[in-house]
C-alpha cells in the first residue's frame, strides 16, 4: 500500500513541477487521471480543524473569509520513531521546516507570491509533504472552502470560482470527495453535501465527516446521520471532535487534542457504541486504505494513458522539430538545409512530382497560340493601309516595280505586333514562378517554423526571379527584333514575277497603282508574317524556359547563398527566430513528455519490485 500512495505522490509533485494541474485541453494531463482525496467545506465547517488532526500538527493558516486561495496538494509520509517531524514544500527543494509555525506563514506567502494581496484564486497548487510517525500514508488536496459571499477586495464572480475549482477536482471519477459538514447544521442544507451529490449521486465516492459534534445542544446528537439513517452514503461517516478556539488560542498540543477527542467517543453515552470506528485517526487510515484501493484499480488505466500519451508526445515532437542551434557553424547548416529542402519542393513542382508547373506548359500551348492568333494584322495590312504605308515609304518618288522600301516598312511594323505576345508570355511564366515560390515555401514542413527565414527566402527568390524576367524579356524582345532585322529574301524571291518580258509598259504602269497590286502585297506580307509567327511559336517558349525556368531551378538562391556567408551570427540567429507559438508548444511538450517517461518508469519500478 505504502509503496502504491508513494507513488501517486511522486507523480503528482512531477506533474506540479512540469506544469501539469489538469484543465490544460491543449495537451494530454496526467493530472486529472490520477487519484486523489479532495477535501471539500464550507467555510466555518472545521475543514481546516480536520486536517491538522489528521496530521496533528497546527500549520494552516486560519483567519475569516477566504483563507484557502490555492489547492493544497497535502502529502503524508509515515516515517520511523524518532525520526524529527519536518515539512518541506516542492517549491523549496532541500529546505526542511521542523517549526510547523513556520509552515502557515510559508503558505500564505507563497499564496500571495502568486495570487498577490487582492485575495484572489489560483488553480495552481502548493505541494506541502509532511513526514511524521504521528501519520499514515495519505494524500489529500485541501480546496477553498465554499461561500455564499464575497468579502471586501475581492470579484462576485470568486463565489462561482471557487465552485468551479472544486468541481474541477471532485468530477473526476477516481477522486475520492471528503464531504466536511458541521453536526450543529442541517445536513440537508450542507454546502460540501451539496456539491458531492452532483458529481456522485449514489454516494460511492463520498465520505461523510461530521465536525462539532461537542458542540451540538444538550439532548441532541448525531446518530441518525452517524448510522446511516439521515443521508445514506457507500461509505460510513465518520465523527470527528477538533480543538475548539480556545484550545487553539491556548495552542493546545495536537496529539493531546486527539486524546481528548478519542476520550470524548469512549465516554459519550450516545457515541460509545461508534468509538471504534470515529474519530481522525480512523478516518485518516479509512482514506488511506481506500485510496489505496482505487490506485490498485486505476493503476492499468494509467500506465495505459502514459504509454498512448509518450506516443502521441513523440509524434508531435517530431513535427515541430530540434531546438534551434546556439552555435554559428549549426546555425549556418541548419539555414542551408531549409534553403536546400524548399529548392526541392520548388523543383518539384517544376519537374511534375507536385502540380503547378503544368501551368507553364498551358502558357506556351494555348495562351501564347491564342495570342498570336488575335493580334490585328488582317487590320494592318488592309489595302487602305499598305496603299498608306507604301505612299509614305515612296516619298516624292514613286517606285518603279516593286515597292521595296513599302515592303520592309510593313514587314517591320507587323513583326512588332508579336512583341506583346512575347512579353506576355515572359510575364506570364513570371507569375507562374513567384505563386510555385510561395506554394513550395508553405509546403516545405520544416520551413513552416521559422516566419523570418521564410519572408528572407520569399524575397530572395522573387528577387531572382525578376533579374530573370529581365533577361527573358530582353531576349524574346531580341528575337523579335532579329526578325525584322535580316528578312528571308528567299521567299520573295519564290514570289510571282509582277514584270513579265513583252509586258504592256502602260498596262504594267497602271496595275502597279491598282487595288489588285495592292492587295497583292499585303497578302504577300502576310504570308511571310505568318512563317515569322510560326518560328516565333517555337522559339518564344525556348527562350522563356531557358532563361526563367532553367535558371530559376539552377540559380535561384545562389545570391542569397552569398549573402548567407556575409552575415554575422546574429543575424543568423534572427533568421532562425522561430514563431513564439512554436517554440512555447515545444518547450510544453517537452515538459509533459518528461513527466510522462517519469511516470512510465516510476510506475514500472513499483510493479517490478512488487
Amino acid at each position: 500500500m505504502d509503496s502504491l500512495i508513494g507513488l501517486v505522490n511522486r507523480i503528482q509533485r512531477a506533474c506540479t513541477v512540469l506544469g501539469d494541474h489538469g484543465g490544460d485541453s491543449a495537451l494530454p494531463t496526467l493530472w486529472e487521471a490520477l487519484p486523489s482525496v479532495a477535501v471539500v467545506g464550507g467555510q466555518s465547517s472545521g475543514k481546516s480543524s480536520v486536517l491538522e488532526s489528521i496530521v496533528g500538527r497546527d500549520f494552516l493558516p486560519r483567519g475569516s473569509g477566504i483563507v484557502t486561495r490555492r489547492p493544497l496538494v497535502l502529502q503524508l509520509h509515515k516515517t520511523e520513531d524518532g525520526v524529527q517531524e519536518h515539512a518541506e514544500f516542492l517549491h523549496l527543494p532541500r529546505k526542511r521546516f521542523t517549526d510547523f509555525s513556520k509552515v502557515r506563514v510559508e503558505i500564505e506567502e507563497e499564496t500571495d507570491r502568486l495570487t498577490g494581496k487582492s485575495k484572489q484564486i489560483s488553480h495552481v497548487p502548493i505541494h506541502l509533504s509532511i513526514y511524521s510517525p504521528n501519520v499514515v500514508n495519505l494524500t489529500l488536496i485541501d480546496l477553498p472552502g465554499l461561500t455564499k459571499v464575497a468579502i471586501e477586495g475581492q470579484p462576485e464572480s470568486i463565489v462561482q470560482e471557487i465552485e468551479n475549482m472544486i468541481y474541477s477536482y471532485i468530477e473526476k471519477p477516481n477522486c475520492l470527495i471528503l464531504a466536511i459538514t458541521p453536526a450543529n447544521q442541517d445536513i440537508a442544507t450542507s454546502d460540501a453535501i451539496k456539491v458531492a451529490r452532483q458529481v456522485d449521486p449514489t454516494g460511492e465516492r463520498t465520505f461523510g465527516v461530521l465536525t462539532k459534534l461537542d458542540l451540538m445542544d444538550k439532548g441532541t446528537n448525531a446518530l441518525d446521520v452517524l448510522e446511516d439513517r439521515s443521508y445514506r452514503l457507500r461509505n460510513p461517516w465518520v465523527g470527528v471532535v477538533n480543538r475548539s478556539q480556545a484550545d487553539i488560542n491556548r495552542n493546545i498540543d495536537m496529539l493531546a487534542a486527539r486524546q481528548r477527542e478519542c476520550e470524548f467517543f469512549a465516554t459519550s453515552p450516545d457515541y460509545s457504541h461508534l468509538a471504534s470506528k470515529m474519530g481522525s485517526e480512523y478516518l485518516a487510515r479509512l482514506l488511506s486504505k481506500h485510496l489505496e484501493s482505487v490506485i490498485r484499480a486505476q493503476i492499468p488505466g494509467i500506465a495505459s494513458l502514459i504509454t498512448r500519451s509518450i506516443d502521441e508526445l513523440e509524434a508531435e515532437m517530431a513535427h515541430l522539430g530540434r531546438p534551434v542551434a546556439v552555435d554559428v557553424g549549426a546555425q549556418l547548416y541548419t539555414i542551408l538545409e531549409l534553403c536546400r529542402a524548399f529548392e526541392r519542393v520548388f523543383k518539384e513542382h517544376l519537374d511534375g512530382g507536385r502540380p503547378g508547373g503544368n501551368r507553364i506548359h498551358i502558357v506556351f500551348d494555348y495562351q501564347l497560340p491564342a495570342a498570336l492568333r488575335k493580334l490585328p494584322l488582317d487590320r494592318h495590312l488592309s489595302l487602305q493601309n499598305v496603299k498608306r504605308v507604301i505612299s509614305e515609304a515612296d516619298g516624292y518618288q514613286p517606285h518603279l516595280i516593286a515597292p521595296e522600301q513599302g515592303y520592309r516598312r510593313l514587314l517591320e511594323s507587323s513583326v512588332n505586333y508579336f512583341k506583346g505576345p512575347a512579353q506576355a508570355s515572359v510575364d506570364a511564366v513570371h507569375f507562374i514562378l513567384k505563386e510555385l515560390v510561395r506554394k513550395s515555401i508553405g509546403e516545405t514542413e520544416e520551413l513552416r517554423r521559422f516566419p523570418t527565414l521564410q519572408a528572407e527566402i520569399a524575397a530572395a527568390s522573387n528577387e531572382a526571379l525578376e533579374r530573370f524576367r529581365q533577361d527573358s524579356k530582353k531576349t524574346t524582345l531580341r528575337m523579335v527584333e532579329m526578325e525584322s532585322s535580316y528578312l528571308t529574301v528567299e521567299f520573295f524571291r519564290k514570289l510571282p514575277q509582277e514584270v513579265e518580258k513583252g509586258g504592256n509598259p502602260t498596262s504594267q504602269s497602271a496595275d502597279r497603282y491598282s487595288d489588285g497590286h495592292f492587295q497583292r502585297i499585303g497578302s504577300n506580307v502576310l504570308s511571310y508574317i505568318g512563317m515569322v509567327s510560326e518560328t516565333l511559336r517555337n522559339t518564344i517558349p525556348k527562350a522563356v524556359v531557358h532563361c526563367q525556368v532553367r535558371e530559376s531551378k539552377r540559380t535561384l538562391l545562389d545570391h542569397f547563398y552569398v549573402q548567407l556567408g556575409k552575415k554575422e551570427g546574429r543575424q543568423l540567429a534572427q533568421l532562425l527566430d522561430e514563431d513564439y507559438t512554436l517554440t512555447e508548444r515545444r518547450k510544453l511538450c517537452a515538459k509533459r513528455l518528461q513527466l510522462y517517461r517519469s511516470a512510465r518508469n516510476e510506475i514500472d519500478a513499483v510493479c517490478w519490485s512488487g
